[in-house]
């Protein structure tokens, strides 16, 4: 008997509030697009609020956020709150930036983030975490491995 086959995951990548850098995060959307996720960018200066609606209308599997301006304890509490708003409290949210590792912990201890990746971070290892946490976390069987991504 051959083992259950999976689905594509679908990945929100939004940068909320008014961040104005989107480099790293066109850059991520892009990586994982191209390992395979189905992958929905909302783009620049997104309301918490906005972030969840997109999230539930697309039915995403997690939501990805960017942040550079240093508003990450403001804005993944708010847009946790909105999920939750719109009766999606189990979309996972993770995250990357310039993120203080006391911030990180805090954020991730807290429940308000599945995972903070850092400056530096390879886009192999934000993979390889979908793969062997995120994914067994939503109960999806794997589906056929996302393809190896090419040093950044």
């Amino acid at each position: 008997m051959s083992e259950p086959v999976g689905r594509r995951l679908r990945i929100l990548v939004a940068k909320p509030g008014l961040d104005g850098h989107d480099r790293g995060a066109k850059v991520v959307a892009r990586a994982l697009a191209d390992a395979g996720y189905e992958v929905i960018y909302t783009g620049l200066h997104q309301t918490p609020d906005m972030i969840a609606a997109a999230a539930v209308q697309e039915s995403v599997d997690a939501v990805g956020l960017s942040i550079m301006s240093g508003a990450h304890m403001t804005q993944f509490p708010a847009v946790k709150r909105a999920l939750e708003a719109r009766g999606a409290a189990d979309v996972p949210v993770f995250g990357g930036g310039i993120i203080p590792d006391e911030d990180a912990e805090s954020l991730i201890s807290s429940g308000l983030a599945a995972a903070i990746f850092k400056p530096g971070t390879s886009l192999q290892q934000i993979v390889n975490w979908i793969e062997t946490t995120l994914r067994p976390a939503l109960n999806e069987p794997s589906w056929p491995p996302p393809q190896d991504l090419p040093p950044a």
